[in-house]
C-alpha cells in the first residue's frame, strides 16, 4: 500500500515513492533538504523562565496610595529606615511607622494581606499564561517533528532511488575498465594502464558510497537483517586492515595492529561487522593527515571482545561528538569542505553494533586524534596478560 506525504513545494498529497511532485514538478529530495532547513529554522527556541511582568507595589507605595500617610511621613520613614541600615541595624519600614503612631498595627496587617493577596492573583494568571504557552510551544514542536518525519521519509526514498539507478550503469563501467585493463580491447602503453588504474580506484570508491547509500536505504525501511554465526574477530580485523592498506600508504599514513592472542570467537553478522571495521578504518585514515598513525586493536577480557579503531587525525570537538552519528550530516558543511563522503557511514556503524546488542562509543582529543570501539560477547576467548 502506498505512503503518501504532503510536497514540501505545493503541500498537495504526493506518494512517498515518488521522484518528483505529479503537481509542481519540483524533486522532491532537493525540496525536503531545503524545507528541513526552514522548519527547524522556523521552531522557536525557549532561553529560559521569563519573570512575570508584574510588579507588587512596595508598602510604602501603597500605603500612599491608600491616603494612609503622607508623602513627607514615608520620606522621614525611608531615611530614619536607611540610617539605621548604615548603623548595621535592619528595620521593617511597618514597624517604624507603628512606633511613630503613624499606621495601626491592624493597618499595616491587612495592607501586607492585601498584598499577598494580589501576588498570589498574579502568579496564578501569569501560571495560566505560561501553561498556555507550553502547550503552544509543545503543538508547534509536535507539527515540525511530524513535518521533519515527512521530510527524512523523502530523503531516505530518494537516497534508495536513486543508489539503485546509479548501480547499474557503474556496474557497466566497471566491466568494461576490466576488459580494458586485461588488454581485451587492445594491449595498453604505460600512460593508458596508469590512467584505467586511476579510473577504477575511483569506480571502486564510487561503488562504496553508492552501496553505502542502499544499505542506510535498507536500515531506514527496517530492513536490517542479521545472519549470525561464530567468526574470528582477529581474522575479520586483519581482513580490513587489508583493504585498507593501499588507501593509507597512499596518504603516507601507518597502519599498526595490536590484536588479542589466540582465538577470539564471537558471534555475530560477519560480513556487517568487518563493514563496520572498514568504515572506520575509511574514516580514520580520512581525517589523519600525512605521517599519522592508525591502529586496530583486539582485546579479549572474560566474555567480552572489544575492538578499538584508533587514529592521530584531526580529532572532534567533545560538544560535538553526537552530531558525528546523525546521518547526512557532515561536522564540515561547507561547500569547500575538505573531507568527502556521504555522512551516513557512522550513523549506518551505530545502528549495525546496536543491532548486535553492543554500542559504538568514541573518544577525542582535538588535534590529538579519535578512537571509536565496541564490544560483543565471545563464545571463544584467549585471555589478554
Amino acid at each position: 500500500m502506498a505512503a503518501f506525504v504532503s510536497c514540501p513545494n505545493c503541500e498537495r498529497s504526493v506518494d512517498a515513492q515518488a521522484r518528483y511532485c505529479e503537481y509542481c514538478g519540483v524533486d522532491l529530495a532537493v525540496a525536503a533538504v531545503l524545507e528541513e532547513s526552514r522548519v527547524q529554522q522556523s521552531v522557536p527556541v525557549h532561553k529560559g523562565i521569563i519573570a512575570p511582568e508584574i510588579l507588587v507595589p512596595r508598602l510604602g507605595d501603597y500605603l500612599l496610595e491608600k491616603g494612609i500617610i503622607r508623602p513627607s511621613d514615608l520620606d522621614r520613614a525611608l531615611q530614619y529606615q536607611k540610617e539605621k541600615l548604615d548603623e548595621g541595624e535592619a528595620v521593617l519600614l511597618g514597624r517604624v511607622l507603628i512606633e511613630w503612631g503613624l499606621v495601626e498595627p491592624e493597618t499595616i496587617d491587612q495592607v501586607i494581606t492585601e498584598q499577598i493577596i494580589e501576588l498570589q492573583s498574579a502568579l496564578r494568571q501569569y501560571n495560566t499564561q505560561l501553561e498556555q504557552r507550553v502547550q503552544e510551544r509543545t503543538r508547534d514542536l509536535q507539527k515540525a517533528l511530524e513535518k521533519l518525519a515527512e521530510l527524512n521519509q523523502l530523503k531516505a526514498n530518494f537516497i534508495a532511488n536513486i543508489s539503485h539507478e546509479l548501480r547499474t550503469p557503474l556496474t557497466h563501467m566497471k566491466g568494461y575498465l576490466d576488459i580494458l585493463a586485461d588488454d581485451g580491447l587492445g594491449v595498453l602503453n604505460t600512460e593508458q594502464r596508469e590512467a584505467i588504474t586511476v579510473i577504477r580506484r575511483a569506480n571502486s570508491r564510487l561503488e562504496r558510497l553508492i552501496e553505502d547509500l542502499i544499505q542506510f536505504s535498507l536500515v531506514s525501511h527496517g530492513e536490517l537483517s542479521l545472519n549470525i554465526q561464530a567468526a574470528a574477530l582477529n581474522d575479520l580485523a586483519a581482513q580490513a586492515v587489508n583493504g585498507a592498506e593501499q588507501i593509507a600508504q597512499g596518504k603516507g599514513i601507518t597502519i599498526t595492529t595490536a590484536f588479542a592472542p589466540g582465538a577470539t570467537v564471537v558471534n555475530c553478522d560477519s560480513e556487517k561487522i568487518l563493514w563496520v571495521m572498514s568504515q572506520l578504518l575509511d574514516n580514520a585514515i580520512k581525517f589523519t593527515s600525512a605521517g599519522g598513525r592508525v591502529e586496530v586493536k583486539t582485546i579479549c577480557q572474560a566474555d567480552l571482545a572489544t575492538v578499538i579503531i584508533a587514529d592521530t587525525g584531526i580529532g572532534i570537538p567533545p560538544e560535538r561528538l553526537d552530531e558525528i552519528f546523525l546521518p547526512f550530516h557532515q561536522l564540515d558543511s561547507s561547500t569547500t569542505r575538505r573531507y568527502g563522503g556521504t555522512g551516513v557511514g557512522l550513523a549506518l556503524c551505530r545502528r549495525i553494533i546496536e543491532a548486535h546488542g553492543s554500542s559504538l562509543k568514541v573518544k577525542s582529543v582535538i588535534g590529538k586524534g579519535s578512537a571509536f570501539m565496541f564490544s560483543m560477547p565471545t563464545t571463544q576467548c584467549s585471555q589478554d596478560d
